[in-house]
């Protein structure tokens, strides 16, 4: 079952690729005046509104308002807000003027005023930093306590899942290059991964570079370019890393001006990405897999002479044969064979133990090394006094450090190797965005000149892109020609296909079904919704659970506490053998009362090295959030999953999310005596030149009748016409077809019998669509078309039943087509012929009512955008219970 948990979210997103050309564009169609591609200021293409509204008294009136506005071509969102009477409108003003808004207010019957909205200064920013070397709770929480120490810093947030930090701060007190000098300071690598202006920043490789003077002559031409903000140069790798205004210029200028540079011997191209978390975490799974590998190279050998070859008599005795006093061949290799492991591979516990203890704290690093080096030195210690001695049996514990330090490893290699899993779910994501796109390239009038294929990371705002069908949109932007559907299925969860025309928005990685489309780019990178989804996600995994805080709080005093418990053991079993407290049939031949109390003592501190206390709950958000949005469920935080448990009522929407949302024809009965193969091949020629769902589904039945041809040919269809909402009209074969409601047969004044009458109401009531067929003005037959159901809709819903969980449906289907469909399913509460931009105010309406029971949380399982911020409000919401 598809689900989608809906939210909104930012987060930036790096590109890379280079130019190539392609043909120039065959034909030249003319926009509407004011669109030209030598457009450069992102507020001639998109604007904002603000009107006082009176006469609202309900949020009814505030619907009526927002439709109508909606309704016009070129509005990109509205906001009513009935409290304030007040009306924020985002518009294109190439197709939409705002005097034009404000009468369509007044033509709703209420009256509008343009108002000038007061803008105030950001004084709060925010930065997202990666920090390498953070192995448990007590790094991240160091981390966390100098952050939230440094002036200016109004709120840290760090993820050891993740190993990212998200601060929010002034920067009027502070810069992001102070906060990664304090994190730097407690002793971890901080790399800046993106910050909260609206600031662009790429990085581009140049190759034909010799000398550090061509890379300054570049720098200095860079720095010409007007919204260049700073430059960044890496003669090393021949890297250039700028920050821009994204409005003012982007990465295809800079290109162009590097290569202009020099005569053309440079070549520049988008930096491949390499300091990236994807591309880190490999590393680290390459890092903890190659030391394990070299610490089974020693530690096995150990073992093997530890634990198995004593039990083997030949081999034993060779072992126990005496070097020098009392040591043995087996102690010496066993101590030789031991500390690379200890001192080598082991060597990032040391420098995590130094780390943690420099800045007053202690985390897992601390006990590894602790416990693994009670155990070395004292082994040492043994060893070497058997050399001193004649009659000292050694007994050492060279095995236990090797063998901790090798099982730890593995244990990390397995935790980053799981973690590194969960963002598949967020490459995925990210891949919905094309590789490449078409730029096309506009005259003064608007009109088409040229055409070339980019990397679709090249794109900038205000690029004219076209898109072909079955291509993807490559960003956000709205449509300025042409028509067509498109699919939003992988960004919203709809089914169904959406028709756009000129005005209409399109979201980036959305699949353009037919028809070709030129679209405007407004929100490219982070702005986009597609990179604001991955942030939803990235954002998810950073939130801390109130379960993981609890840990978090624990965990600061479990190091001190393991350290204390391991000595008071040792010292309570030292103790006991000193002053004879158990027998001493106890104590193993080789051994004395202290080395016995020693083990005991180091058996507690090598148990509590996992730490899976501050390691449990961030790993087990991260795997939940990374696996729930490779289902399609984005979790908006570690607390929203921790209440899931919670729920008590779901409310579904019915296409797309209970049933498949791709029509069928299931059923034709005909009225007139006719062939039915002749039937359907009139309907099917009428209807092939329809992009209408249902009209797809007509063509596809009518192909089983000639299932000789692969691809079959219908007879020619003249004076075509798709009238909006209710069918379709032509002439085949001269014959006059008319195929779509009730209502169209009406129109054209075409009589309906009384048995057409009662099949349509038999339709609906099995909760199927009705289709006409007309034939020369007689009603010839009736389709019944159907939405089938989902395969696992009934059982989900009967396992909701059976625990205790209400559900409720959502639809803007008619009553009878509803319920029909709740009975099958087993849903007992409908709520029909609700309009897209009606189901907010429903959902609006289902949070008051419940709270009159038990009910911490809320799924929505629609996907339409009018409900994004009924949704968010709800979350704002829950966090307050």
């Amino acid at each position: 079952m598809a689900t989608k948990l809906l939210a909104l979210a930012c987060i930036r997103k790096e590109s890379y690729g280079d130019l190539s050309p392609r043909p120039r564009y065959p034909s030249m169609p003319k926009y509407p005046k004011g669109v030209s591609g030598q457009e450069t200021n992102v507020e001639g293409s998109e604007a904002k509104a603000v009107f006082c509204v009176l006469g609202m008294t309900c949020a009814a009136c505030a619907g009526s308002v927002e439709k109508a506005v909606k309704r016009l071509p070129g509005i990109r969102e509205a906001v009513v807000d009935v409290l304030n009477d007040k009306a924020q409108v985002l518009f294109y003003p190439s197709f939409v003027s705002e005097e034009t808004i404000r009468e369509t207010i007044e033509d709703a019957g209420f009256e509008a005023t343009l108002i000038q909205e007061e803008t105030s200064d950001k004084s709060t920013q925010v930065c997202r930093i990666r920090i390498n070397g953070m192995t448990c709770t007590s790094c991240s929480s160091t981390v966390e306590q100098a952050l939230q120490a440094i002036p200016g810093v109004q709120k840290a947030q760090v993820a050891l899942a993740t190993e990212e930090a998200e601060v929010h701060y002034d920067p009027k007190i502070l810069s992001c290059n102070q906060i990664l000098e304090a994190i730097n300071d407690t002793g971890f690598e901080a790399v800046l991964l993106s910050t909260g202006e609206d600031m662009g920043k790429i990085g581009l490789k140049v190759d034909g570079v010799r000398t550090h003077n061509s890379m300054r002559m570049i720098e200095n031409s860079l720095q010409a370019l007007p919204g260049v903000r700073s430059i960044d140069i890496d003669c090393e790798v021949n890297k250039i890393s700028l920050s821009y205004k994204p409005d003012v210029t982007g990465p295809r200028n800079f290109i162009k001006v590097i290569e202009s540079t020099g005569t053309g011997r440079f070549k520049a191209m988008i930096f491949p990405e390499g300091g990236g978390r994807e591309s880190h975490r490999k590393e680290e799974i390459k890092q903890y897999y190659r030391s394990f590998l070299w610490s089974l190279v020693f530690t096995v050998p150990v073992f093997l002479i530890a634990m198995i070859f004593m039990y083997i008599p030949g081999i034993k005795h060779a072992l126990d044969t005496k070097l020098v006093n009392m040591i043995s061949i087996g102690a010496i290799l066993r101590w030789v064979l031991s500390t690379p492991v200890q001192f080598i591979v082991g060597r990032r516990f040391y420098t995590g133990s130094y780390k943690a203890l420099r800045h007053g704290s202690a985390n897992m690093d601390v006990l590894i090394a602790l416990g693994t080096n009670a155990a070395y030195f004292y082994s040492v210690y043994s060893v070497l006094r058997a050399a001193s001695s004649t009659d000292f049996e050694s007994t050492d514990f060279f095995e236990t450090s090797s063998m901790l330090i090798s099982f730890i490893l593995l244990g990390k290699y397995l935790e980053v190797l799981a973690k590194g899993k969960t963002s598949d779910a967020i490459a995925k994501l990210m891949n919905l965005t094309p590789d490449t796109a078409i730029l096309l390239t506009l005259d003064d009038e608007g009109n088409v000149i040229s055409e070339e294929e980019i990397d679709s990371r090249l794109i900038q705002r205000n690029d004219v892109i076209k898109i072909i069908p079955g291509a993807k949109a490559a960003s956000d932007g709205f449509v300025i020609w042409g028509q067509s559907h498109v699919n939003e299925s992988m960004i919203t969860g709809e089914a169904r296909p959406v028709a756009k025309r000129e005005g209409d928005t399109v979201i980036g990685g959305t699949v353009n079904e037919n028809g070709v489309l030129h679209i405007k780019a407004t929100r490219v990178g982070s702005e986009s919704a597609l990179s604001q989804i991955v942030r939803l996600v990235e954002s998810a995994q950073m939130a801390k659970a109130p379960v993981q805080k609890f840990a978090d709080r624990i965990s600061k005093y479990f190091v001190p506490l393991v350290i204390i418990l391991s000595i008071s053991t040792w010292l309570a079993w030292f103790l006991a053998g000193k002053f004879h407290g158990y027998p001493d049939s106890w104590i193993p031949k080789s051994m004395d009362s202290f080395q016995l109390a020693l083990q005991f003592g180091i058996s507690v501190m090598v148990i509590a090295c996992p730490c899976a206390l501050g390691l449990a709950t961030p790993t087990a958000v991260m795997v939940g959030t990374g696996v729930g949005a490779s289902q399609g469920i984005l979790i908006k935080g570690g607390q929203a999953l921790e209440r899931a448990h919670k729920v008590n009522c779901f409310v579904f929407d019915k296409t797309g999310t209970l049933t498949m949302g791709k029509p069928v024809v299931v059923n034709t009965r005909l009225l007139k005596n006719m062939v039915l193969r002749d039937f359907y091949e009139l309907i099917a020629a009428a209807e092939v030149n329809s992009e209408h769902p249902l009209a797809k589904a007509i063509v596809e039945y009518a192909k089983k009748f000639r299932e000789d041809e692969e691809n079959p040919m219908w007879p020619e269809a003249q004076d075509f016409q798709s009238i909006t909402g209710h069918g379709v009209t032509a002439i085949v074969r001269k014959k006059e077809v008319i195929v779509g409601n009730k209502s169209l047969m009406l129109e054209h004044n075409i009589p309906i019998s009384i048995d057409a009458e009662e099949m349509l109401a038999e339709t609906e009531g099995m909760a199927q669509t009705g289709i006409l067929v007309s034939i020369d003005r007689e009603v010839t037959g009736v389709l019944a078309i159907s939405d089938p159901l989902k395969p696992g809709a009934r059982e989900v819903i009967s396992i909701l039943k059976s625990m205790k969980v209400r559900s409720i449906m959502v639809t803007g289907d008619n009553p009878g087509t509803a319920n029909s469909i709740a009975k099958e399913v087993g849903i007992e509460t409908v709520i029909a012929e609700a309009k897209p931009e009606q189901k907010a105010e429903k959902v609006k309406e289902l949070q008051v009512l419940i709270r009159c029971f038990t009910f911490p949380f809320l799924l929505e399982f629609i996907s339409y955008e009018d409900c994004f911020r009924a949704l968010i409000s709800f979350f704002h919401r829950l966090k307050a219970i």
